[in-house]
């Protein structure tokens, strides 16, 4: 089902020329919607489009991506995915 984003997530923060990085909305109280992006999306992108080495990729995406503050609502980044599993002793958590 398409969605516009613009009214889903009403003010939020979007990245020109990332829009193939977004994987969804997330929301937080007293704040209003956010953007998010998959940060090896981004990496990926930065260095497959843009020829940048791994490295490269990596320290522009710090500094110049995460650590860009433009409001309330700005963008937030999917660093790594878990999966809670229940063990006999508790819950452990796995990288997807």
């Amino acid at each position: 089902m398409e969605i516009d984003l613009n009214e889903k997530a009403e003010g939020a923060v979007l990245l020109t020329g990332l829009e193939d990085a977004i994987i969804g909305i997330v929301e937080e109280f007293g704040n209003g919607p956010r953007v998010l992006y998959s940060k090896n999306k981004i990496i990926w992108k930065l260095c497959s489009m843009d020829g940048m080495s791994v490295e490269e990729a990596h320290e522009y995406y710090e500094y110049n991506i995460l650590g860009l503050h433009a409001g309330e609502q700005n963008a937030v980044f999917l660093d790594m995915r878990i999966e809670p599993m229940l063990k006999s002793d508790g819950y452990k958590f796995y990288e997807k």
